[in-house]
């Protein structure tokens, strides 16, 4: 009996002692939690509150009541979507774009920023960060519509192609599914190639200047200082990165698809967002379309975490 009280004793001490702990530091960092107090009531009323709509996903909704008033389904629409004859063409849809955006839009900003940080001329340097930035403020709908003029049969592309002797006759190159896939990773670089740079080229600013000079009288060159010193010092910020964008490995897409694809290549562009869109909002299966969003959810989810934790044991980095 004594052993059990001394045990409980201890645990209330320990108890009583973190509370303490965090007390102090409550009190010791006061200022910044007042200062953060609209931030997370923006976080707790947008980001954790919505959260309440997942259980639309286990309830037959009705527009219109309470989802707590609706009749219970389990995994129903869980079910139909796995057994859905159409399942293992957006999966496979969603993870070669994903795929393809990993392999190449991903690395494309490391080299890009490379090349920028590379350039002597401050005049020529801010003209070239600022070319590379402006696709990312032109809207999908605007992109889309460049696209079309570039790609359709009558497009300044088709007209090349034509002229050079490739094609024989004139072809939609959209209308084609075969080429889709490289049609959009081709717009998703162009878009986001200059402006996912910067934050790069911020990491590259925080690199100690004495080490490139240390590097020069060591006998490195341009290369031998890129490789040796640049990328070893934003190691970090492209480990801190991937890891996000696996978590996002199924977000291949909206807009893009629905602008540039059609019902010649849905073959190739449905994916997981414009599956639900299309059978979950537009026929009103809100619960069917919950229920694709929260798989998507949990397996990004589970992602980042697999992977933050792979991370952590080979470079001793994580996110969390």
């Amino acid at each position: 009996m004594k052993n059990l009280s001394l045990q409980v004793n201890d645990k209330k001490v320990k108890k009583n002692g973190k509370i303490d702990k965090i007390k102090r530091r409550f009190l010791r960092e006061k200022q910044i939690w007042l200062i953060s107090i609209p931030i997370i009531l923006w976080v707790l009323v947008f980001a954790y509150y919505p959260m309440y709509g997942v259980f639309m996903a286990f309830v037959d909704y009705i527009p219109g009541k309470s989802i707590l008033q609706c009749d219970w389904a389990g995994l129903k629409y869980f079910k139909q979507f796995f057994e859905s004859p159409d399942f293992f063409l957006i999966i496979r849809n969603t993870l070669v774009i994903s795929g393809l955006n990993l392999l190449i839009v991903f690395p494309a900003p490391i080299f890009l920023s490379l090349l920028i940080n590379e350039l002597r001329m401050k005049y020529f340097k801010k003209t070239v960060q600022t070319i590379s930035y402006l696709p990312h403020f032109i809207s999908w709908v605007v992109a889309a519509s460049l696209i079309y003029s570039l790609l359709s049969s009558e497009g300044l592309i088709t007209t090349m192609l034509m002229k050079a002797g490739i094609i024989d006759s004139e072809m939609s190159i959209l209308g084609e599914g075969k080429y889709f896939w490289a049609i959009i990773t081709s717009a998703n670089l162009w878009k986001s190639v200059g402006w996912s740079s910067i934050i790069y080229l911020a990491a590259m600013a925080g690199i100690d200047k004495g080490l490139y000079e240390a590097g020069e009288v060591d006998g490195l060159g341009r290369f031998g200082k890129i490789w040796h010193i640049t990328l070893p010092g934003i190691r970090t910020t492209i480990i801190l990165l991937f890891i996000l964008n696996i978590g996002s490995i199924l977000n291949a897409g909206f807009e893009q698809q629905l602008l540039l694809g059609s019902d010649q290549t849905r073959e190739y562009w449905d994916v997981i967002d414009t599956y639900a869109y299309r059978y979950g909002i537009q026929l009103g299966r809100y619960s069917y379309a919950t229920a694709i969003s929260f798989i998507k959810s949990t397996i990004g989810l589970a992602l980042i975490f697999s992977v933050n934790r792979l991370s952590k044991k080979l470079f001793d980095l994580s996110v969390i």
